[in-house]
């Protein structure tokens, strides 16, 4: 019997081996709460899954799509081979021999790629450790598979060769095989079985709704326990969707958490979370730590508190998130990094009321007046003394509700509802807001884990919304339209809500506004968290922008994949420290298009990046451009040529 006969049979016991460890994590996933998964579809949509959506991502690091195609395809096609060769009459064939050598030779080109990511310095962003072995072990079992195979298909002329070879590439198999419970390849099967039984499947439908995607799940309000507080409290799929991360340190690399240097790794954190319900792991994986890493005692457990100066992950590690879905867009195994995170806080928040002392003051304001800046709701309309704001309690019809938000509470936030207000009067639009009866929509409350505040702001609120008619609801603010259109419909208020970048350009395309050309003037566009990632709105803004004639330059980071400002989520009221500011690190990035003006489309965006001290481009909502056009127009004497910003000699 020749050695390469025995390469079936490998991968034989390669596969019970593996069958063995990942029965030890399935035991672990079961013990999580249950979650009610369609199988069948999933299942059927697995292809797809993997092979497209999966992609796509992967393919964003086109060194990473390169490596990972050839060493993952050559893999499971040369196993898929050898499973065949049980058949003896098979094994009898060199063609046989030739096709799973080829096979072979594929996944060891791979291993190559790879090997040139980690050597002879890894990636910063990627995990060490075992991964650092990883690809010993394939490119051993790929160099022996190949070569014994090889062999057997010239017709075995070195009986005792083929065996020194086989051997080697046995070792490294079962090597592979026994590190999908706690190592590498333990991805390969939790992230199959994670796809198909994901914890938000309209994620794979690309005609799905962004909330069906991106929206909170409500929390049900007379549960024993609110909140994570242990893996167990987790639904068993979301525990497997730990287990599926390829520590490739994508999340890590887009987190503006991570890069300012507060304590927060996506990376670290979901390998914490895989690790809190096996007993804990003394961080096998290295990399980068966690940023001005915080003491922890490392308890665990599948009933041990994860978040605890105790426990396996520290509090500031929860609260440094600002929830922009950054790592959840960047994921190419489509981890829900965020959901994670506001479970855990819904805990802390609810349950032990351990939050940070800042973000003490907005929740008791919320207790207090229904807004977290304490302000009566009767001075929200205050600002726009002297403008036509119709009240829709007056009339109790509109076509439009425009939302005012928490911006109508801040001085730099009112001139651009102002600009709005204004706009929408010189273009006839039949508009009335609520006034002192619009309370906050609760995306702070609901961020920072007190959920029972936002599901009684939702309820008054839905209530207050019954009570007229109108047909859409227009905000200036990303993170109202957010909640009101993905969030409230759990609570029974579905209503159409436009972000007012889309508005007003439709009311320029339609030619109800005849700005002026701002021709001559520099721009760049910041992408809102909440507009761009939370909503798939990216073109209208930039649609508004080139129709006044500026010059658009686009970040290196825009769009979908645009750097948070550092607003969201709750994180300027927990201000966790860090080693610089995020709207620092983003106004560098602004600097760095030569752009005179950074446009913005979120109050929470603009009070950001106007707290960015010294020299820095000018911060105007897009709405402020469009007036500051619309006024310009109405000066400009017929026939004069557009006015051109000067440029430096």
């Amino acid at each position: 019997m020749t050695a390469a006969a025995f390469l079936p049979w490998l991968v034989v016991a390669m596969l019970l081996v593996a069958a063995v460890q990942i029965g030890r994590r399935v035991r672990l996933w079961r013990g999580g709460k249950p979650a009610t998964v369609d199988w069948f579809a999933g299942l059927k949509a697995l292809p797809k899954r993997y092979l497209v959506d999966v992609h796509h991502v992967v393919d964003r690091d086109k060194s990473a799509s390169r490596m990972h195609v050839p060493t993952a395809g050559g893999l499971v096609l040369a196993c898929g081979l050898l499973g065949f060769g049980l058949v003896p009459a098979i094994t009898a064939s060199r063609l046989y021999w030739a096709l799973v050598a080829l096979a072979f030779l594929v996944m060891g080109a791979g291993v190559v790629l790879e090997a040139r990511r980690r050597y002879p310095r890894a990636l910063p962003r990627l995990s060490l450790g075992l991964w650092q072995r990883l690809p010993v072990h394939l490119g051993v079992f790929a160099a022996g598979g190949f070569l014994t195979a090889l062999l057997a298909a010239l017709g075995n002329p070195l009986p005792a060769l083929s065996f020194v070879l086989f051997f080697p590439a046995a070792a490294a198999g079962l090597a592979l095989a026994a590190t999908t419970a706690s190592g590498p390849m333990r991805h390969a099967l939790a992230g199959a079985t994670h796809l198909v039984a994901h914890p938000r499947p309209p994620r794979f439908e690309h005609q799905a709704a962004k909330g069906d995607t991106t929206g909170l799940r409500p929390l049900d309000l007379e549960a024993d326990k609110l909140g994570a507080e242990t893996p167990a409290d987790f639904a068993w799929n979301r525990l497997l969707a730990f287990d599926a991360c390829v520590q490739c340190g994508r999340c890590e690399a887009a987190c503006p958490a991570f890069a300012a240097g507060q304590p927060l790794s996506p990376k670290h954190l979901i390998a914490d979370l895989a690790a809190a319900s096996g007993g804990g792991h003394a961080r096998p994986y290295a990399g980068n730590p966690y940023p001005n890493e915080r003491a922890i005692g490392g308890a665990a457990g599948m009933h041990a508190p994860i978040v605890s100066p105790d426990g396996i992950v520290h509090p500031d590690t929860l609260w440094s998130c600002t929830t922009c879905r950054a790592c959840v867009e960047e994921c190419p195994m489509m981890i829900e990094h965020v959901d994670a995170i506001v479970d855990l806080r819904r805990y802390q928040t609810l349950e032990l009321g351990a939050l940070p002392l800042k973000a003490e003051e907005p929740l008791a304001n919320y207790r207090g007046c229904d807004e977290p800046s304490g302000r009566p709701l009767y001075e929200r309309t205050d600002f726009a003394a002297g403008l036509s704001l119709p009240r829709i309690v007056e009339r109790g019809e509109a076509e439009v509700l425009l939302w005012l938000g928490q911006a109508a509470y801040d001085l730099r936030g009112q001139r651009t509802l102002k600009a709005l207000i204004q706009t929408l009067n010189a273009a006839g639009v039949d508009f009335a807001v609520l006034g002192g009866q619009e309370r906050d929509c609760g995306d702070l409350a609901r961020r920072l884990g007190d959920e029972a505040t936002f599901q009684r702001l939702a309820t008054a609120n839905i209530e207050i919304l019954s009570r007229y008619r109108f047909s859409r609801i227009l905000t200036a603010d990303p993170h109202a339209l957010h909640v009101i259109r993905n969030e409230y419909p759990a609570f029974g208020g579905s209503y159409e809500v436009v972000h007012h970048t889309a508005f007003l350009a439709e009311l320029v395309e339609s030619g109800r506004l005849a700005p002026a050309s701002l021709a001559g003037r520099t721009i760049t566009y910041h992408d809102p968290c909440y507009l761009g990632r939370y909503n798939g709105e990216v073109e209208a803004p930039r649609a508004l922008l080139d129709a006044l004639g500026l010059e658009r330059r686009e970040m290196a980071r825009s769009g979908k994949r645009s750097m948070c400002c550092g607003g969201g989520g709750g994180a300027p009221s927990a201000d966790i420290p860090g080693d610089t500011r995020i709207p620092d690190i983003r106004m560098v990035q602004v600097k760095e298009t030569g752009a005179k003006t950074v446009a913005v489309a979120c109050p929470q965006c603009t009070a950001m990046l106007e707290g960015v001290t010294g020299e820095r481009p000018e911060v105007k909502d897009v709405a402020e451009l469009l007036w500051e056009a619309i006024e310009a127009g109405r000066r400009k004497p017929a026939g004069a040529a557009p006015t051109r910003e000067l440029q430096p000699a």
